[in-house]
């Protein structure tokens, strides 16, 4: 079964109060699950990465096999197309987490879309913040 997430991270500040969010969905568009998760004081490199990962842990609970990824983050997308090299320690630890989840699917892409597509996503890191 193929799903789609859509994920993203935010920071206040830079390092700053950070989450993670994503949202996964059928082929038909409808919401499945949506997860975020509070980091405290990050970057947000490091909380588009945990969108990333907790987008990952929500497919496979929702039994996908095969997951089409989007995000509004090129410098993700780059780095795990493999464009880019991942220089950053902490986000080398998060790419490699990345890249063991993905090996549980058939096949995983990763796609850059624009910011003014990934609103849901968007919309739980920013609860996510609110809330803490």
């Amino acid at each position: 079964m193929r799903l789609i997430t859509y994920s993203d991270g935010g920071s206040r500040g830079n390092p700053g109060p950070a989450a993670g969010g994503a949202v996964v969905k059928n082929d038909d568009g409808e919401t499945l699950e949506t997860v975020s998760k509070f980091l405290g004081k990050a970057t947000n490199n490091v909380a588009e990465y945990t969108g990333i990962i907790i987008a990952l842990e929500a497919a496979k609970r929702q039994g996908a096999t095969e997951v089409d990824m989007r995000m509004d983050s090129e410098l993700a997308v780059k780095q795990l197309k493999g464009e880019y090299k991942v220089k950053n320690p902490d986000l080398a630890k998060l790419f490699m987490q990345v890249h063991n989840l993905a090996l549980g699917f058939k096949k995983v892409t990763f796609k850059h879309i624009r910011r003014e597509l990934n609103t849901d996503a968007d919309a739980a890191v920013n609860d996510c913040l609110d809330r803490h």
